[in-house]
């Protein structure tokens, strides 16, 4: 579901685009307006808005005004979880399911959605469990890593691996299914259910 089908603004759809996918960040006005490719007053009007409702900060320094998005804004996570599925990877895969081959889940880890880099290799930012055409993902992959920066560190499992580690609670799956995440595609109840 693109993100215009619920946030009606494109200006405000592209703020919270560029915050959400840069968590933590702050900006100062004329480099919103530079990523965002919108009009100064545009831009200025909706951080209004946004400050108005509590889900941004503004810090004066020197003769600029920067902006950040605070973390304790009663939606933050709800609206991470929204932008993670209706812009880049998540996006992509909801939108190319049926290229990416028998999809049973599709699950982004807590950390790779607040922008947190895994410590060691159990920390995977990616799980994605089904048949799966590698080379269809490998570049759907490789594109969010060149946007990132960085490598992403992401695990394919058929469906019957998936589903007997689980039930021998290997401690790779159980590091995964003990940690915060967001779906994709698929029932999290039915991710973590024991048979």
């Amino acid at each position: 579901m693109p993100l215009e089908d619920i946030i009606i603004s494109r200006v405000r759809r592209k703020i919270l685009e560029l915050f959400l996918t840069n968590p933590g960040s702050i900006f100062h006005v004329r480099d919103i307006v530079r990523r965002i490719s919108e009009e100064i007053n545009a831009v200025r009007r909706e951080l209004a808005h946004m400050e108005k409702a509590g889900m941004v900060t503004k810090e004066q320094r020197a003769n600029r005004l920067f902006y950040a998005f605070r973390k304790d804004y009663p939606l933050y996570y709800n609206l991470l979880e929204l932008i993670i599925k209706s812009t880049g990877l998540g996006w992509e895969m909801i939108k190319r399911r049926v290229k990416l081959g028998k999809i049973k889940f599709v699950m982004f880890s807590g950390r790779f959605i607040r922008g947190i880099t895994p410590k060691n290799a159990n920390d995977i930012d990616a799980l994605i469990v089904g048949n799966v055409v590698l080379p269809e993902l490998s570049q759907l992959v490789k594109s969010e890593e060149v946007k990132r920066g960085r490598e992403l560190n992401y695990t394919v499992m058929n469906e019957e691996e998936f589903e007997y580690r689980k039930r021998r609670r290997d401690p790779f799956v159980v590091s995964i299914l003990d940690g915060s995440r967001v779906m994709i595609i698929g029932d999290e109840e039915e991710l973590v259910r024991t048979s």
